[in-house]
């Protein structure tokens, strides 16, 4: 019999309980079933801020002569005992040998006591059943960022300005803290100015600016028409990408 290690929170610490699993070897196979394809919230990232719960939906694909018959309950795992479990997945055909099994699990940062050291590289651990009783169960089915949530403000003054002028871009970048379950200023990161023109749709890059030790922006640049400025962070895997919103200059 296999056993699996659940974490659990219980008063702040984490446990350890066994729980009974169908018999196998670890990250093996009997048969010819394979993991095809693996994806987590759509694009493989997953964002969680202070407060309010989290759902991640996990899909694996598999594949197998006989057809798939299931799977169980994935789990999801990173740095400093990061540990959660999905339900039961809901296996959908995708044809006579193929199946698409997908499961969910909610992630609260004010009860599921994350540590900010357990942001990072996660990884999807998944078993799947044929129904010809044959399995695989890759430990490492598919990796995943774990983020703590970014924030970004923007702010050009003055307002109005006349073309020509210099005009001065200022905000602060700001990182989930999942322990204080505030947000903290993240330093010493690069962010891009960019601007769009009041009748354009896109933005483009003016420059890359480097936040001070405490997350705080600030840049000059000249005015010359009407347009919206903003910050942009491209993120990273420990904190997600975020746009702040455009401001809003008016050039006479």
């Amino acid at each position: 019999m296999r056993i699996r290690a659940s974490v659990a929170a219980v008063g702040g610490a984490l446990a350890l309980t066994a729980l009974a699993v169908p018999a196998a070897q670890a990250d093996g196979a009997d048969g010819d079933v394979r993991i095809t394809k693996v994806v987590v919230d759509g694009d493989n990232k997953v964002s969680v801020g202070t407060s309010g719960a989290v759902t991640v939906k996990v899909s694996v694909t598999a594949t197998d002569d006989s057809g798939i018959a299931g799977a169980d309950m994935f789990d999801l795992y990173g740095p400093a005992d990061g540990f959660a479990m999905t339900g039961k997945p809901v296996c959908a055909k995708v044809d006579a040998t193929t199946s698409t099994c997908t499961a969910s699990v909610k992630i609260d940062p004010r009860t599921d006591y994350l540590s900010d050291a357990s942001a990072g590289t996660w990884y999807v651990s998944a078993w799947i059943d044929a129904k010809d009783g044959n399995y695989v169960w890759k430990e490492k089915a598919a990796a995943f960022s774990f983020q703590r949530t970014s924030k970004l403000t923007a702010d050009a003054a003055p307002e109005p300005v006349k073309k020509g002028r210099t005009l001065t871009v200022t905000g602060k970048l700001t990182r989930a803290d999942w322990e204080t379950l505030k947000y903290g200023g993240y330093g010493s990161r690069s962010v891009q100015l960019q601007f769009r023109k009041k009748t354009a749709g896109a933005y483009t890059t003016l420059k890359t600016v480097k936040a001070d030790a405490r997350g705080n922006l600030k840049t000059t640049t000249t005015a010359s028409v009407d347009g919206y400025y903003r910050f942009v962070f491209a993120g990273n895997s420990t904190a997600s990408a975020v746009n702040a919103a455009g401001d809003l200059v008016d050039v006479r």
